[in-house]
């Protein structure tokens, strides 16, 4: 199929908006945000306003909903910008989670091997064969395609410290060297092969007792840091990368979503488990405090069905263990 649709002026985008239902009210200022952030990037806020149609196909009668183009009444440009707002100011607090979860992380798996093993990163024998070893459909081992984007990472970066090690010792960084040039992702990689024992080691200190839980809870916020890295759209996102939970009574706040399978889909449950290991790493940190209050400042719309905090996916009564 060609795509037909032509391009647009920001001013013909904002009349194309009024025409289908959306009130703007200082449309110099919603010109200017159509100018800075983009269409596209500001319709994931306001699509949720888009009315639903409902259509039955005439030979086997099955019903199917669809958004259409139009606006539900009292929409207001105002509204998406709001959401568009409130999102972003989240995803930078959420970086701020990360930043911290991701530095304890380095700091926790180079101490543990490296004790073993200057080189343990880079030793698929100081690793668990079943995981590292592991052969992809591109013929490569786990470990090998992760000592390929290791050598990527070490390549092109420009901190001084990685040019005196390569400069001196050669191509082999040290693992306690080798952490700082990790992004999350690499680094969730590697935990995800290393030794049970070890996992478990880790996981421990983190309150957490299954090392499979555990490792989900890293594949899901290195999923949580890729978006956030791209400036995606955090607030009422369906999550891809779904993190396994604990039996039941083994970490309390957990067991609010017991039974509630939609909310492990939602972003608030990767928000928890940063709230969950920022406690862990910084007992007396006020993030969780601020995420809190946040979430209690949600936007308030004038459209008749308005978007809440529960889109984030919070379960009921989350300020009581929050």
């Amino acid at each position: 199929m060609s795509y037909a649709r032509p391009w647009m002026s920001f001013a013909d985008q904002l009349e194309q908006l009024k025409t289908r239902g959306m009130e703007v009210g200082d449309e110099a200022a919603a010109l200017r945000y159509l100018e800075r952030v983009g269409y596209y990037r500001l319709s994931a806020y306001w699509y949720p306003f888009r009315i639903w149609t409902m259509q039955q196909d005439a030979a086997s009668g099955a019903i199917t909903h669809k958004r259409t183009d139009q606006f539900a009444e009292g929409t207001r440009f105002l509204d998406a910008v709001n959401l568009y707002l409130f999102d972003k100011h989240l995803r930078l607090m959420v970086l701020d989670a990360l930043e911290r979860i991701e530095v304890a992380l380095r700091v926790d798996i180079a101490y543990l091997l490296g004790e073993r093993h200057t080189f343990a990163h880079l030793e698929i024998g100081e690793l668990h064969p079943g995981f590292a070893g592991r052969v992809q459909p591109d013929g490569k081992t786990k470990h090998q395609a992760w000592c390929e984007r290791h050598e990527q990472l070490v390549s092109r970066s420009r901190e001084d410290f990685v040019k005196h090690y390569l400069d001196t010792y050669g191509p082999r960084i040290p693992i306690w060297v080798a952490v700082e040039v990790w992004e999350f992702g690499a680094m969730s990689q590697l935990f995800a092969m290393m030794k049970v024992p070890d996992q478990q080691r880790i996981a421990a200190k983190y309150g957490i007792q299954d090392w499979k839980v555990f490792q989900s809870w890293l594949h899901s916020l290195s999923y949580l840091r890729n978006l956030v890295a791209h400036h995606s759209r955090l607030w009422n996102r369906n999550v891809v990368s779904r993190p396994k939970m604990p039996k039941a009574g083994e970490v309390s706040w957990c067991d609010a979503f017991a039974g509630h399978g939609d909310l492990l889909t939602k972003p608030f449950l990767l928000l928890a488990i940063c709230r969950h290991m920022t406690q862990a790493i910084c007992p007396n940190t006020a993030w969780h405090a601020r995420i809190r209050d946040h979430l209690h400042a949600f936007p308030e719309q004038k459209v008749a069905r308005p978007r809440t905090v529960a889109d984030v996916g919070t379960p009921s009564a989350w300020e009581d263990w929050w």
